[in-house]
């Protein structure tokens, strides 16, 4: 049988993939890098020239690329068109990768290699040295100094990570499907909009039933926590939602994560001290742009410092407006009420002008001014599901010279949240060239009854987000995929271009050119233009404190060691720092905290806002200079998105901005005064 994942195509046969296919497909590559590295190292130790760049690590580069170019659309499917069969065949190989990973970072051979090629470049700065010095960085990491029982231990607990992490991810997604609230008395759902019981009633008719029915997917959540007049309701969604697979969830006790919470916590402590690190936090920074534990927790207070009053004062300001004091589920519904009426503006009175279609023409246009590309969509594509588009992305010779994937809508088997992936990673060398493509994926609320999907003004920001990282990866100009686009960047700065893209949602002048009435074509009217730019300081104070718990939250879990409730601790300092929201006892919310737990983000969320930093004083030389301005547009190009982790970003930003990052553009924009 023809295995679609081995056919070396410019883009992934998704249509063609067969979870049977799966875990041969992992194995074979994997045969054929084993083979190719033994022959590759056999090769250097035979001979007597001093190994140099250029014959052996485009070589290499290409293993990795291979492995990358089967198994990104098995975890891409993995998160967007879930199955019980492609779930089985997914956590198969997750040991198989993981065995292959941790051999690769301890093998003495390939590190010994890398030095030589290292002692051979002298200490030039360009991408390739910069390769090498983060590749010998990782051999570190990986174990390579440790005696051969701790790197046996270092394999196990990478392995079992890998599976444990999975099983939190799979845990999130089933505690969410196995949970809705059906009802066949609209007078229990006033106040949602015509387009939350649209979907409601198509979602009851899809399973036969009359009435009502709501998932606990963000669009329903979020309908019912902002509109919903029943207070009892808001609270059933509030508490399903924070308790998701947990011990107080409603759903089956086998989702509840709270095992695999303190088995990941566990041995991430393990590794960090196997490889000499004090804490996980200690072990993260190795790759990061903060220097110290003390550098990274200095700057969250310094941010609560200064928004606290104001998040303080955003609260009173709120339960004067309801009359009383406010229970968490009350405070989206009320928050909107008191937005409405200070700025006579609604999310559902917005949406009508943002149509998806006018949204990503618009946001096709503005890069196209700023950066001189071109999005075109390929109708013909092999795509993992309808509602799927396909951009080729051209330069301004008609060049392709990448793609995107778009999956803008939420549905069952996918993930929650909005995230960019790598379909697949530029390259170029030795002859052997290949495009960037990216994965651009959300969850807003498909289109309903005939019309078109509408956008609320957030859901344009998250889009703009995402568009961001998707831009950080196609434009880049570096030729080896493990320092192009997004990867080797370090964690707490690859969040700069989605922030800063942010910014542009903002502006009435790019906002007006997202917009076009669906039923009417008119731009956003200037006085709802003007009320909307006025409208993102309203409880920056309350937002930022948030953030910052969470970001604490990840902090104290990694950087204070304590596997004994560690997390109910870490999140119960938290929240007596710098929480204005009092959470019920039973809030569960860490239990779904899949960032933290199984995304990449573990001793590094605080990262969104150290990114939102340089975001924002990024986006400030714009302000200065002129929205559009090529010359300033063309410089944020060379010096940060095209770059990869080729660079010190801290100079590359340097360099950008004419001077280190300030705080000041943030809190400026959040309409916060500083201390």
């Amino acid at each position: 049988m023809n295995n679609s994942l081995l056919n070396n195509t410019e883009l992934p046969k998704f249509s063609g993939i067969q979870a049977a296919d799966i875990e041969s497909a992992i194995n074979e590559t994997i045969r054929q890098n084993e083979e190719e590295l033994s022959a590759l190292l056999d090769a250097e130790g035979k001979s007597e020239i001093a190994p140099d760049f250029a014959s052996y690590i485009p070589a290499i580069e290409e293993m990795g690329d291979r492995l990358h170019k089967v198994w990104s659309p098995v975890s891409h499917l993995h998160g967007v068109l879930n199955s019980p069969e492609l779930r089985e065949a997914y956590n198969a190989c997750l040991p198989l990768l993981s065995r292959y990973h941790s051999k690769l970072s301890q093998n003495q051979r390939l590190f010994t290699l890398y030095k030589r090629v290292a002692e051979g470049m002298g200490s030039t700065s360009s991408p390739e040295s910069t390769l090498v010095e983060q590749a010998l960085l990782d051999f570190h990491l990986g174990g390579i100094d440790l005696p051969e029982a701790q790197q046996t231990r270092l394999r196990e607990i990478r392995e079992s990570m890998s599976q444990l992490q999975a099983s939190f991810e799979q845990n999130l997604l089933d505690a969410m499907l196995a949970w809705q609230h059906h009802t066949t008395d609209i007078n229990t759902l006033s106040g949602l909009p015509e387009s939350a019981l649209s979907a409601a009633k198509q979602a009851a008719e899809a399973e036969s039933k009359e009435g009502w029915l709501l998932s606990l997917d963000q669009p329903s959540y979020m309908a019912v926590l902002t509109y919903a007049k029943d207070p009892e309701l808001r609270q059933k969604f509030y508490k399903a939602w924070c308790t998701r697979a947990s011990d107080q969830a409603p759903s089956p006790e086998q989702f509840d994560n709270t095992a695999n919470m303190a088995q990941i916590l566990t041995l991430r402590h393990e590794v960090a001290q196997l490889v000499g690190y004090n804490s996980y936090a200690d072990y993260a920074l190795a790759t990061r742009m903060a220097g110290s534990v003390d550098e990274v927790t200095g700057f969250l207070k310094e941010l609560a410092g200064v928004s606290m009053p104001a998040a303080k004062r955003e609260l009173k300001e709120l339960e004067v407006f309801a009359g009383n004091e406010l229970a968490p589920w009350d405070i989206a519904y009320y928050s909107e009420k008191l937005r409405l009426q200070r700025f006579s503006i609604s999310d559902e009175e917005l949406r009508p002008y943002f149509p998806l279609n006018r949204v990503l023409d618009g946001l096709f246009g503005l890069v196209g001014k700023l950066y001189g590309i071109e999005l075109e969509q390929q109708p013909d594509a092999d795509v993992w599901h309808p509602d799927v588009r396909y951009y080729s992305v051209k330069n301004q010779g008609g060049e392709i010279f990448g793609g995107v994937y778009v999956d803008l809508f939420a549905r069952k088997n996918k993930r929650a949240g909005a995230w960019m992936d790598e379909c697949r990673v530029r390259k170029q060398f030795n002859g052997n060239n290949q495009n960037p493509v990216a994965h651009l994926v959300c969850n807003f609320s498909p289109p309903l009854n005939n019309e078109p999907a509408l956008l609320t003004h957030d859901d344009v920001v998250t889009l703009f987000h995402e568009f961001g990282h998707s831009l950080h990866h196609l434009l880049t100009v570096i030729n080896y995929p493990s320092i192009s686009g997004i990867n080797g960047v370090p964690w707490d700065a690859v969040e700069l271009p989605s922030q800063f893209m942010e910014n542009f949602a903002w502006s009435p002048q790019v906002a007006k050119q997202l917009s076009g009435h669906y039923q009417t074509g008119e731009a956003l009217p200037d006085d709802l233009l003007n009320k909307l730019e006025a409208s993102r300081v309203f409880q920056a104070g309350m937002q930022m404190v948030r953030q910052l718990e969470f970001s604490l939250f990840d902090w104290y879990l990694h950087s204070e060691p304590d596997t004994d409730n560690a997390a109910d601790k870490a999140m119960q300092k938290a929240r007596d720092e710098v929480a204005v929201i009092k959470a019920p006892d039973y809030n569960r919310m860490t239990h779904s905290f899949a960032h933290v737990y199984s995304g990449g983000y573990a001793a590094g969320y605080y990262s969104y806002k150290w990114a939102e930093v340089l975001a924002a004083d990024a986006y400030s030389a714009f302000e200065e200079g002129g929205l559009f301005d090529p010359d300033l547009a063309q410089r944020f190009r060379q010096e940060i998105l095209q770059i990869g982790g080729s660079k010190d970003i801290a100079k590359a930003f340097e360099t950008f901005r004419g001077r280190p990052p300030s705080i000041n553009a943030l809190l400026k924009q959040s309409g916060i005064k500083p201390k």
